[in-house]
């Protein structure tokens, strides 16, 4: 079976870590969908370490790591992170496969990307600027270049009349691309370093990844899916249209890794004891006071992709119960609890109110000018979580906070995170 973790808010609720934590127990890890716009962030051993392509299960060497078809790939900043590892004194190219049909993106998406947001002015919705958007277009248009294009004679042929094309809309939008760095390079100079990058790229292991995982699963091995993003960022369910560019929920597994979905197994939910949000777009719960920085600060709340210090707030339950819906979650995991360390109340929004009435279910269109969140004030536990070995040295506060969620939400919460590092994981 495949067995899935996602995240249920709009992403960044630490997937890394509990894919990391969770490898020795499967035998591949697989990335089902979005790009190099994700940030997963693992820290052991005192070390800490951001992929953006890479499966999160990349330090077991014993497990396999595979980019799936729904993944976009910059190739050059898969080598960066690959190059990384390498410093590190890791070798990620003899456990990392890479699927023949996932796209590419190339450096006159990331191009487009940035004249496409420029024009919105106020409206924008805070794109990464990675090429995602303009990336995932050309795939759905029919005309993007994938992985597998790489060894054919005509690649360059096909590379140069895309760019055309992409160059001539950048053109058109009257954005001034000559003095914009992607990455600190110029378009030319990033242009080079991709076309190394694709050189490289032959190198290594490039497969038919829904022949591969099936073949596998037939065998009796075990399959982690990896998400990126999170459900509020689904294109179709998501707070649309300041959303990604794919299927962020576990229906998106089976088109990302080309497997049916009886093979789906135990989907494990991820979400953060409070609410963060990066880029544009509605958020019920957002603090623009003290409480809100108090949270930003003590989680260390910046984008680990773009560096832009996230919006916070406190837990959205209507909003999280939408997402174990979309999702069939079967198990909760709770991340961050210890950034609420010191706080002695902490508010969760159980209804949304419109003009003065709570609302049933999660609206079509969410606006932070209509719907007003309907706070229950909790008792905080005020104290370090440094010491909290096991569930049963939770504090008295930190028990009840878990079990007012997972009866909100009707789920169990296995997993309670108190801190970044791996070890920090209490399984309940």
């Amino acid at each position: 079976m495949v067995d899935v973790i996602l995240g249920l808010q709009w992403g960044d609720e630490g997937k890394g870590k509990i894919v990391d934590v969770f490898t020795p127990q499967y035998d591949i890890i697989a990335r089902f969908q979005g790009g190099p716009n994700a940030g997963h962030t693992i820290i052991f051993d005192g070390r800490k370490f951001v992929l953006h392509t890479i499966p999160s299960g990349i330090f077991h060497r014993q497990t396999l790591n595979v980019i799936g078809n729904g993944v976009i790939i910059d190739p050059f900043i898969l080598f960066k992170e690959i190059d990384s590892l390498r410093e590190a004194g890791m070798e990620p190219r003899e456990n990392l496969l890479v699927s023949r049909r996932a796209h590419l993106i190339l450096p006159s998406h990331r191009l487009m990307d940035a004249a496409l947001e420029s024009g919105k002015g106020s409206a924008k919705i805070g794109s990464t600027l990675k090429g995602i958007g303009p990336a995932y277009t050309d795939k759905y248009g029919r005309n993007g270049l994938r992985v597998g294009n790489i060894t054919s004679d005509s690649f360059t042929q096909r590379y140069e009349l895309l760019k055309s094309e992409h160059l001539e809309v950048i053109r058109h939008a009257g954005f001034d691309y000559s003095s914009h760095l992607l990455d600190g390079l110029n378009f030319e100079n990033y242009e080079k370093r991709w076309f190394e990058s694709i050189a490289r790229m032959r190198d290594l292991k490039i497969i038919d990844s829904e022949i591969f995982l099936n073949d596998n699963l037939d065998k009796g091995k075990r399959v982690l899916a990896e998400g990126a993003q999170g459900t509020l960022l689904d294109v179709d369910f998501g707070s649309y249209p300041f959303v990604t560019s794919s299927n962020t929920i576990t229906a998106g597994v089976c088109s990302g890794l080309g497997i049916s979905p009886h093979r789906v197994g135990k989907i494990f939910g991820i979400f953060k004891a409070y609410c963060t949000r990066v880029g544009s777009g509605p958020f019920p719960t957002e603090l623009h006071d003290v409480f809100g920085e108090r949270l930003r600060t003590g989680g260390n709340e910046f984008g680990s992709t773009t560096g832009r210090p996230r919006r916070c707030g406190w837990l959205d339950l209507p909003a999280l119960k939408y997402s174990v819906m979309l999702n069939g979650v079967d198990s909760l995991i709770m991340m961050k609890a210890d950034v609420l360390n010191p706080f002695p109340e902490i508010n969760i929004c159980t209804d949304y109110s419109i003009d003065g009435e709570n609302m049933e279910g999660f609206p079509f269109e969410l606006s932070d000018e209509n719907i007003k969140p309907v706070y229950k004030e909790m008792k905080g536990w005020n104290t370090t979580l440094e010491g909290c070995t096991s569930v049963n040295g939770m504090p008295d506060a930190l028990s009840d906070y878990v079990k007012y969620i997972e009866d909100a939400v009707g789920l169990p919460i296995d997993i309670v995170s108190v801190g970044p590092d791996r070890l920090q994981t209490l399984q309940r």
